[in-house]
């Protein structure tokens, strides 16, 4: 399903055969489940590309879900909104898959398409080995990344004054 005009798209990004890479993938599942609002999109990014280019246009919000090193306890979650994960963007220091985020946000932005509304939720990782399933850490998180996510929509929901 591509995205459509004001809508959110919440995208989940990583390898999930890496253990706690999967983590945005794992989060957009338990996300999905949950989610009931047709103008939310669900996407799973995978290890993203520009090829999310064309089913990312026209959004009024951009949520992405990945796994992120930032130094912290595996399993702790960080929100970044705005120019707050423009600036995470820029520097790329927290996963692999933020160089192919970067180059896609850079791309919306040249095309005058990057929403306004835009985040990336981060699960610390414990480990990125091979292996399906996340670690105990990151796997307890999953919930709460979902929540945060959820917990977006909804503002930016109500913010733009949609039906929740």
């Amino acid at each position: 399903m591509s995205a459509r005009a004001k809508s959110i798209a919440v995208v989940g990004i990583g390898n999930s055969l890496l253990t706690d890479d999967g983590a945005g993938i794992h989060t957009l599942t338990r996300f999905a489940e949950d989610n009931t609002i047709e103008e939310v999109v669900c996407l799973d990014g995978g290890t993203v590309g520009l090829a999310l280019l064309d089913r990312l246009e026209n959004l009024d919000g951009l949520v992405a879900l990945d796994a992120m090193k930032l130094g912290l306890s595996p399993g702790a979650v960080t929100v970044l909104q705005g120019e707050d994960m423009d600036a995470h963007l820029r520097n790329q220091h927290g996963s692999v898959h933020e160089v192919g985020l970067s180059d896609l946000m850079d791309a919306m932005r040249l095309r005058g398409q990057l929403p306004k509304k835009r985040a990336l939720i981060g699960i610390e990782p414990a480990d990125m080995d091979w292996g399906t399933e996340p670690t105990e850490a990151v796997a307890a998180a999953l919930p709460e990344a979902a929540d945060a996510a959820h917990q977006l929509v909804r503002e930016w929901r109500a913010d733009s004054g949609q039906r929740q």
